[in-house]
């Protein structure tokens, strides 16, 4: 039986992770933020040591887009010098390695969507560093190490856009605010299940190593405004109670990308299909996001 090691065991897509692991019969053994942090080189061989893995996912990151753009270099302790720590942990031991990345390595400025081989032009302190945790895994394990980018990520177990939706509907049905809510309609990108993602993770790891990089979201494109209406529909609301906004009016920190869609077409050259369409993913991970029913 294969044994993997989940860093970041803790979070929403680390707990996918190893729900979607245990259910392929691996031995997973779920390592959260307090179990081990990956920015110690130590710990980090020390747990490899002790746990010999045949193969370690990694979903331990700094995922605060605006706190990274305040301090990257706490960012980059994370998302840049952790995930090196792990590639050498892997390379002496011989442990497969699936690091989960994002889409914020691009510009998020392209009229069509990204392949895995696109020039990489981050926005951002978060990108920044993400990127350094992706040239780390594909320097130092280059026949073993996959990068898996992902985006627009919801599930249950962890606060996301969704389930924020679904708040600001039930204050609105309850008398809190009356005006429409508002949601940025000018970032598009590709809104993804933890489920899914998960899914494909587990089915890589059933596999021969696939080097390089993956894209691993859901299929079509939406803005986070379409979301909100598909959202607000699966509540039995009114879509029409969400106003269209631009980023501009949110005024955050950090820049996002205006459009960040991914492709997929190396998963047809390595003989998988690409992963379903966001709308048909959404409604199937529904009844597990805990979201009640309501009107609006």
């Amino acid at each position: 039986m294969r044994k993997t090691l989940v860093t970041g065991a803790g979070g929403m897509l680390g707990q996918a992770v190893t729900a979607a692991l245990r259910a392929a019969g691996h031995r997973v053994v779920p390592l959260p933020r307090g179990r081990l942090d990956i920015t110690s080189a130590p710990a980090v061989r020390e747990a490899l040591r002790i746990h010999t893995p045949d193969a370690v996912v990694n979903c331990a990151a700094f995922v605060n887009v605006d706190a990274a753009e305040i301090n990257e270099a706490t960012a980059l302790r994370i998302n840049g010098d952790g995930v090196r720590h792990l590639a050498a942990a892997c390379a002496e031991t011989g442990a497969r390695l699936l690091h989960v990345s994002t889409d914020y390595v691009f510009a998020g400025d392209s009229d069509t969507p990204y392949a895995e081989d696109a020039p990489a032009a981050p926005r951002t302190a978060y990108g920044r560093t993400k990127l350094v945790g992706e040239r780390a895994v594909i320097d130092l394990l280059p026949d073993t190490g996959t990068v898996v980018r992902t985006a627009w990520l919801y599930g249950s177990g962890g606060a996301h856009f969704v389930a924020t939706v679904a708040r600001l509907v039930q204050a609105r049905e309850n008398g809190h605010r009356a005006a429409p809510i508002g949601v940025v309609d000018d970032q598009f990108g590709q809104p993804t299940w933890t489920g899914d993602v998960a899914a494909r993770l587990a089915e890589l790891l059933d596999r021969p190593p696939v080097p390089g990089v993956l894209h691993a979201t859901n299929g079509g494109e939406t803005t986070w405004h379409g979301l909100a209406r598909e959202v607000v529909s699966l509540l039995g609301g009114d879509p029409g109670h969400v106003r269209p906004i631009s980023s501009a009016e949110l005024g955050r920190p950090a820049p996002r990308p205006a459009r960040s869609t991914l492709s997929h077409g190396r998963w047809a050259r390595e003989g998988l299909p690409p992963m379903r369409h966001w709308r048909a993913a959404l409604h199937a991970a529904w009844p597990t996001l805990g979201l009640s029913t309501r009107r609006t």
